[in-house]
């Protein structure tokens, strides 16, 4: 534990992150301020780019009128009031979406004219009651409004705030809906005046996507991986195998970065895994998910003490160690700039 707890002392001296400025991981908000407001929402956003992140992150579904919206899921009860809704009662569904049951009300079943009804609601609620206190206050928002948003605050603040949404559950879509998020997103970015030169990326878990996407346009392109698992397009291929410089040649293909779950990047004690090196060898960029402020989400020796919910510093040393790594960004829930935090506070979360 003393040869983490000096790694994490080191690190202070890297944190806050400043947004834009060269040789600093780039800091993508993570469905906007999602630990400070209701994910996926305009408030979140904002708040996020008031904040300073250099990106915004949207994870993209279609309605049933082939509108992109924002929201984590296609399923819409954990994210809004849609099942307090009796109007809406019959259109409760169950649908297997990348090979899980999935039982509940979904975004493609809906138009935008009746989407556009419900409200937000924060997600983990136990987490973070903080933000269920603007259950209630938002719409789910449409791409278009995104960039409308990003594009206000462009000219506001004076500076280029960048986008990169998710593209979610592709291969569902395609496959039991008949719905190309492919097309969709590609005509809409048209529709928008949104171009490759713009700071855009464009992410997903499915690798043939990326591949289309690589065909038809000059953006730039994120196979997002995790520990478990693989693509659903690619049902004999698995993520481990992905990210061996072997596999990470190929991704090169058709993406121009990785972006990997933390515990893919850093070992036990904080130390970088080679993915990093590995990656960057086949011209990758590699950007890590998720930082969250809260216990629950950290690793055991970077919490502040035994409720889940409470928020310490190891959320702006886990940021310092994957600076350290050599990530070109992570995705983060809260901004970590003015953070306060020092070695005695780093030593004695880590001895918990």
């Amino acid at each position: 534990m003393s040869r983490l707890v000096g790694m994490l002392a080191v690190m202070l001296a890297m944190v806050p992150v400043v947004p834009l400025h060269a040789g600093k991981p780039l800091v993508i908000a993570h469905r906007g301020a999602s630990a400070e407001r209701p994910e996926h929402t305009l408030s979140a956003y904002e708040r996020a780019i008031e904040q300073g992140a250099d990106y915004i992150e949207p994870d993209l579904v279609v309605t049933k009128d082939l509108v992109l919206v924002s929201r984590h899921e296609n399923e819409l009860s954990d994210t809004t009031d849609v099942a307090s809704r009796e109007e809406f009662e019959s259109r409760r569904r169950e649908k297997t979406i990348d090979g899980q049951r999935v039982n509940g009300w979904f975004a493609e079943d809906f138009t935008l004219e009746e989407l556009r009804t419900l409200r937000a609601k924060e997600r983990l609620p136990n987490l973070r009651p903080g933000n269920a206190r603007y259950n209630g206050l938002y719409q789910v928002p449409t791409l278009q409004e995104i960039v409308a948003l990003v594009r206000a605050k462009e000219a506001e603040t004076g500076r280029r705030i960048g986008l990169i949404p998710e593209i979610k559950h592709p291969t569902f879509f395609l496959q039991a809906e008949g719905i190309d998020m492919v097309d969709l997103l590609l005509k809409e970015f048209r529709t928008l005046g949104v171009t490759a030169q713009d700071p855009v990326y464009i992410q997903s878990f499915d690798a043939a996507p990326l591949g289309r996407l690589r065909q038809r346009s000059d953006f730039k392109l994120v196979l997002l991986v995790k520990p478990d698992g693989g693509p659903e397009d690619e049902p004999g291929l698995r993520y481990a195998e992905m990210v061996t410089p072997t596999g990470l040649a190929e991704v090169a293909t058709f993406a121009d970065a990785v972006g990997a779950h933390v515990g893919m990047l850093l070992g036990p004690d904080g130390s970088p895994t080679s993915l990093v090196a590995d990656a960057k060898a086949a011209g990758l960029q590699v950007f890590a998910w998720t930082i969250r402020p809260e216990n629950d989400f950290l690793p055991a020796q970077l919490r502040s003490g035994s409720d889940p919910a409470g928020v310490g510093c190891g959320d702006v040393v886990l940021a310092g160690l994957l600076t350290a790594a050599g990530v070109d960004g992570y995705f983060t829930d809260k901004s970590l700039a003015g953070r306060k935090c020092n070695t005695a506070m780093i030593a004695a979360g880590a001895d918990r």
